[in-house]
């Protein structure tokens, strides 16, 4: 219990503390983008003679701007909470803690790691391991669509009302669009254990190639991409949000509640993020490291100490998932954004068809390969 609690303790210290960097990201990414200097606005400088050396250490994180999510912090707790005159109170606060809540609790079932072993003692590198993690995964983000639709309903604004409806029927297409895409996987691994999943992508295909999920399941990957997109509502997906116009569903809100709601927007990002290094790039896997060390396909060893290759799995897991953020925010500062019946059609008519198809392919092949 202790140890689950310190597991679950500095899972979420270091999800909260990436997604408020990744707000700072967002905007140097784009200002890279698009030829900018970016943040930059957002300073610390000790006034005192004796604190010069202290400013010499912060101007470079004072030119990069990195003080900016503890200044957005700041702003939006000190902000008005506006509630509608006509709104309903308690929906309209119970709705980004919905959000938010769901967005967290997922990280509880992906493994970052194998195995640390302190004083005989094996710790599994993951807070909740359920023998069912990739459906509890599901189960728990396709409740993030009440607090989005209780956001339209409670604000009492037709125009947040409107987008939560746009939020909620996209939400609900793209989650069922998103789990035929890994049903590949699951066919092949035979198991919804997100731990065993990815240490059955430790095996090798033709004696050297990892058998990590992009390999055996290339069209899933791709298809899983284009839907995890769609989920976080992020651009070119973010119709139920429409930033450049008025018809978001948290159009009526302010302050720290905005910042739920935009803090978990960062979350589902980075869970999708997650889930897709899970999936199809070996999770906390790195090629030809076991449990003792590296064994390379030409007969190479190299024996490593146990916490050693613990630091090396979670540094992989780790580097995979910022990458993958990497790539969303590039899409997100790239393309733009779709007409809702684009948007519709594409899920409906484009990526679950698809996704059926891989389904029945995959099935054909293993049944062709026979049991392994």
């Amino acid at each position: 219990m202790i140890t689950t609690t310190i597991l679950a303790g500095l899972v979420l210290f270091m999800v909260i503390n990436y997604a408020a960097l990744h707000t700072w990201i967002e905007r140097k990414q784009s200002a890279i983008m698009q030829d900018r200097i970016g943040a930059n606005r957002a300073y610390v400088t000790l006034p005192w003679k004796w604190a010069a050396p202290i400013n010499w250490l912060l101007k470079p994180i004072n030119g990069l701007g990195l003080f900016h999510p503890i200044a957005d912090a700041i702003k939006m707790f000190t902000k008005e909470d506006f509630i509608p005159p006509f709104g309903d109170r308690f929906l309209h606060t119970l709705a980004p803690a919905l959000a938010l809540t769901f967005s967290l609790i997922g990280f509880a079932a992906i493994p970052f790691g194998d195995v640390l072993i302190i004083n005989g003692r094996q710790i599994i590198l993951q807070v909740a391991p359920v023998n069912v993690g990739l459906l509890y995964i599901f189960a728990v983000t396709s409740m993030g669509v009440y607090g989005v639709i209780l956001a339209g309903f409670a604000s009492n604004n037709n125009y947040a009302f409107l987008g939560s409806l746009r939020a909620s029927s996209q939400m609900l297409a793209y989650e069922i669009t998103l789990g035929a895409t890994i049903l590949g996987i699951v066919m092949i691994f035979g198991t919804l254990d997100l731990q065993e999943i990815v240490r059955g992508q430790g095996r090798l295909l033709f004696g050297w190639i990892p058998m990590w999920g992009i390999f055996v399941q290339p069209i899933g990957f791709f298809l899983f991409l284009a839907a995890g997109v769609a989920e976080t509502k992020r651009i070119p997906y973010d119709m139920p949000e429409g930033e450049s116009e008025i018809v978001g569903y948290f159009a009526e809100y302010s302050g720290m509640k905005f910042g739920m709601f935009y803090f978990a927007d960062f979350l589902e990002t980075i869970l999708i993020a997650a889930l897709a290094a899970t999936l199809f790039f070996g999770g906390w896997q790195v090629p030809y490291l076991a449990g003792n060390g590296f064994h390379f396909p030409w007969g190479t060893e190299i024996l490593l100490p146990q916490c050693m290759v613990a630091l090396l799995q979670i540094g992989s897991f780790t580097f995979k998932v910022i990458a993958f953020c990497w790539l969303f925010m590039t899409v997100r500062w790239t393309l733009p954004r779709f007409r809702y019946d684009q948007l519709m059609e594409l899920g409906w008519k484009g990526i679950f068809p698809a996704a059926l198809a891989n389904i029945v392919i995959t099935a054909a092949v293993l049944l062709w390969a026979g049991p392994q």
